[in-house]
């Protein structure tokens, strides 16, 4: 079995819901989510907090997560998330701590669970794929094969680069979109392709009840009626204690 790098990226700065990840989400702080399923997965080896936040280090800490603080200049707005990455897999390597792949866990989606994660884990395990990624369906309205471009002089093209659309809904191929759960990637692939996917790509297809991406105040609020539904459905065998006291700036 793969020996797995988890890996919770949460910076202070954030323009759509300003302290997000430690703002309160039904009763705990957004980031405990996250750790949640990350201390339950029974195939991580080692889960670390990468921020530069003194605040979020606190609760990652009263979470239980060990914490890596990074630079503030990888921490700002237009930072590649990769970057963030292959700065925490150095770090951990300078400490002679070694990892065949790396789980990308970030604390925008709350929902996803520890049985998502090892199954991820497990996909990449068993075969000669570069990276595991999670998806949702895209709705057949919005398949590529249905989509079309709009040029600056108001016609519109296929995305395809076919002169006609599918004609039957029964025709169109699958076609799938991010949902950013769970990224995993083998260690060498994130160094040698400098991106998280590699050639080779495997999806693992989400329970729609377990997913969702906050990026503004309504994803939130869409997160809020969630998550009662989705608690009763997980399937997390262990989560660390939280206090509701642990938030920041609202």
């Amino acid at each position: 079995m793969l020996r797995v790098l988890g890996l919770i990226p949460a910076r202070g700065g954030s323009k759509g819901v300003p302290r997000k990840n430690i703002r309160l989400l039904n009763g705990k702080p957004l980031l405990a989510y996250t750790a949640e399923s990350a201390l339950a997965a029974s195939l991580l080896s080692r889960v670390v907090l990468s921020t530069e936040d003194n605040e979020i280090a606190k609760v990652g800490e009263e979470l239980g997560l060990e914490v890596l603080q990074r630079a503030p200049i990888l921490a700002e707005d237009t930072t590649p998330m990769l970057s963030v990455v292959l700065d925490a897999v150095r770090r951990v390597e300078q400490s002679g701590d070694f990892f065949d792949a790396v789980c990308l866990l970030q604390p925008t989606n709350p929902l996803r669970r520890s049985a998502d994660i090892d199954s991820c884990i497990k996909l990449l395990d068993s075969s000669k794929a570069d990276s595991v990624v999670s998806v949702l369906p895209v709705p057949h309205l919005y398949n590529p094969k249905w989509v079309y471009w709009g040029n600056t002089d108001g016609t519109i093209a296929l995305s395809s680069g076919e002169s006609e659309p599918v004609s039957r809904r029964q025709d169109l191929p699958s076609a799938f979109h991010r949902d950013g759960s769970v990224y995993v990637t083998r260690r060498d692939v994130l160094f040698e392709f400098g991106n998280l996917y590699g050639e080779k790509v495997l999806r693992y297809e989400m329970d729609e009840r377990f997913s969702v991406n906050i990026d503004t105040l309504d994803d939130w609020h869409a997160a809020e009626q969630m998550l009662p539904a989705a608690t009763l459905f997980r399937a997390d065998t262990k989560s660390p204690s939280t206090d509701a006291g642990m938030v920041g700036n609202n």
